[in-house]
């Protein structure tokens, strides 16, 4: 009897498919270190213990990490955690590895600043280096992903998203590696395709092709059909395809054209029924394919299943190719999680490739990196060097700029020069983001729904790696960027962290808030700094939280610098007037420095903005030296704060 065998790699665990993905890994290692330091759990045991899985899943529900009641909370709580084991961050026994302790303490600290070769963040660079060293077993075979990730990219400036999604995780030895890579080279000269790719290479397995001949030896039933599909699940599971093998067989072998209506609403009876529908069919529509159902067909295999023995190769070949992208297309989203945290591989539209630096590092040494790509790490547990998990990653910073030069066409000797090069290439992939993905009419789409927080939306336009209030501040860094006429290094003065391909992500710590904007001095206005503190609190909230947090740092950074033409833009969705009020009274106050009161500031400039009003700013594209010559007045203006924010903040901004 047939059984199902994995077919390919996959990172992680489905289960574990969540977003915020940084921030919820880093949650995760510190409810995880919390629990293990409780004294009674301490001494206990994970393996086969579900009274203390059970106990893990309450508490993480108490931290608020889960929600609602899971069916099964011993199975939720293994199922939470599994991700972790798979790269290395936990044990088996979920206790914290080297590797997981170094990055909890780096989330802890709040200091992502990056201190590596490829200029990624410090969490970032333990992701490379914990993705390095992590293996799947797939059918007795082990395979390290991200390293045959890395071979297939040095054959190929990139890969598709469709080959990413179908073609990279059927590597799971040497062979089948360079099976896939001429494979590639095929799809793009059109001499094959995808589906015939993944028929291949599943035909090529002895399960398969065993299924293969119980079927066409055999007189075909409901449990004929339910053997053969192998479900790895229950076989019971695929009893809806017997109808559906009925209703194909009376169309193509029969040449009852009648019946393409039948198979078209037996697909709706199977979980994966529309990819047989796609596959079929040119339509969506019963009523054309009742009235017309020749015209509706797409080419397929059965196009040439006249005879029984080829209809039922033809109907296994299908069926468990689309099953296969079934599966391929779940594993999607996780992979590519897992591999973002890296922070080297570009994921742009239907393009992914490395970014320059990691290209020309790992371009350099993957013939001997590739050789460890089919054997487990011993080190995956461990914070350990690059060169402790293959001796070939040493840092080559010749190999490096010499590949930067070859590829910009520069002439650069030095790191430093080449850390240059790459701040320019950075600053144009962002004007090409912002021309694409933040227009003024997506800025203004987006500003409409932080107001009526459609977060889904939010998310779906930006990124669904960061929480809505960290998206609300990257938004405003690039509107305030663009109203700046894209003059200063934004990407420097926005206090997060941004994956490689320039877009926001959350992390546990969440550090600093503000958004430190520095301009040199113009005939505008003098040298200064612009904090922009960025809320999304309302009412009594925004009392509590926003008003001594903002005058507190923008006192601070008075003091620090000692610059008082530096000021504060506090903008929000909704402006509280108690807020509005007490913003407008620190003209008046004292701030004192709490570690040495002799450093002191006699009044602080902080300027409320809301939504609507950065609305008029983006439409009306005003730019900043305006919007500074109309702060200034505002700040010198004496009124109460609610005639004072109309008559000289919203009024003029909205009015000019």
């Amino acid at each position: 009897m047939p059984a199902y065998k994995s077919f390919c790699w996959g990172l992680g665990t489905t289960s574990f498919r969540t977003k915020q993905f940084n921030r919820t890994i880093e949650e995760q290692l510190g409810l995880l270190d919390e629990f293990w330091r409780t004294p009674d759990n301490s001494v206990e045991d994970w393996a086969n213990n579900n009274a203390l899985q059970i106990q893990y899943y309450d508490f993480m529900k108490e931290r608020g990490f889960v929600s609602g009641d899971a069916l099964r909370k011993d199975k939720d709580a293994r199922e939470k955690t599994s991700g972790l084991v798979d790269i290395g961050l936990i044990t088996d026994n979920r206790r914290l590895t080297e590797a997981g302790i170094a990055l909890l303490e780096i989330s802890r600290s709040g200091d992502f600043a990056s201190d590596n070769i490829f200029q990624i963040p410090r969490d970032s660079f333990i992701y490379l280096k914990q993705l390095l060293k992590t293996s799947n077993s797939v059918d007795g075979f082990i395979v390290r992903p991200f390293i045959v990730l890395l071979r297939v990219l040095s054959e190929f400036e990139f890969i598709t998203m469709e080959e990413y999604t179908y073609l990279l995780p059927l590597c799971i030895d040497s062979h089948s590696t360079e099976y896939i890579i001429q494979k590639i080279r095929n799809l793009r000269s059109n001499r094959t395709n995808i589906e015939d790719v993944i028929i291949e290479r599943l035909m090529s397995m002895d399960n398969y092709q065993e299924a293969l001949s119980m079927l066409l030896a055999g007189r075909v039933s409901e449990s004929l059909i339910c053997e053969i599909g192998m479900n790895r699940k229950s076989r019971s599971y695929d009893r809806p395809y017997y109808p559906l093998y009925q209703n194909l067989y009376n169309a193509y072998v029969h040449g009852d054209s009648s019946a393409f209506l039948s198979v078209y609403e037996a697909t709706r009876n199977i979980n994966i029924g529309r990819r047989w529908r796609n596959y079929l069919f040119n339509t969506a529509s019963t009523k054309a394919i009742a009235n017309s159902p020749l015209s509706c067909l797409n080419h397929t295999l059965f196009d040439v299943a006249r005879t029984e023995p080829a209809f039922k190769t033809a109907f296994f070949k299908v069926m468990h190719m689309l099953k296969a992208k079934a599966t391929l297309s779940d594993y999607l989203d996780l992979n590519r999680r897992y591999i973002k945290t890296s922070d080297i591989v570009l994921f742009e539209d239907d393009c992914i490739k490395l970014d320059i630096v990691p290209k020309h590092f790992f371009g350099n040494v993957i013939e001997d990196l590739y050789a460890k790509a089919f054997e487990a790490s011993e080190k995956l547990f461990d914070n350990c060097s690059m060169q402790e998990i293959a001796p070939c990653l040493v840092e080559n910073e010749t190999a490096v700029i010499n590949g930067v030069n070859a590829e910009l066409g520069i002439a650069i000797t030095t790191v430093a020069d080449a850390r240059l090069a790459l701040e320019d290439i950075r600053y144009r992939r962002l004007q090409e983001l912002i021309d694409d993905k933040f227009t003024d009419e997506k800025l203004l789409i987006l500003l409409d729904l932080f107001e009526r927080r459609n977060d889904t939306q939010i998310q779906e336009m930006v990124t669904d790696d960061a929480d809505i209030p960290t998206i609300f501040e990257y938004v405003l860094g690039i509107i305030w960027y663009k109203m700046s006429e894209r003059q200063g290094k934004i990407l420097d003065y926005m206090k997060l962290s941004l994956d490689a391909n320039l877009l926001p992500k959350t992390h546990a710590a969440g550090g600093e808030a503000d958004i430190v904007y520095e301009y040199t001095a113009t005939d505008y206005y003098p040298e200064h700094s612009l904090l922009l503190e960025a809320t999304l609190a309302d009412r009594a909230n925004q009392r509590r939280m926003e008003m001594e947090p903002v005058s507190r740092h923008l006192g601070m950074h008075l003091i620090r610098t000692e610059n008082l033409s530096s000021y504060c833009v506090f903008a929000t969705t909704y402006l509280d007037i108690n807020v509005t009020a007490d913003f407008r009274n620190r003209k008046n106050s004292f701030f004192y420095d709490p570690q040495d009161p002799t450093k002191y500031v006699n009044g602080m400039k902080i300027i409320p903005l809301d939504t609507s009003v950065l609305k008029s700013v983006v439409a009306y594209q005003h730019k900043y030296r305006d919007l500074y010559a109309i702060f200034e007045t505002a700040y010198n203006a004496d009124l109460n704060p609610l005639e004072w924010y109309n008559s000289f903040v919203r009024n003029p901004i909205i009015n000019c």
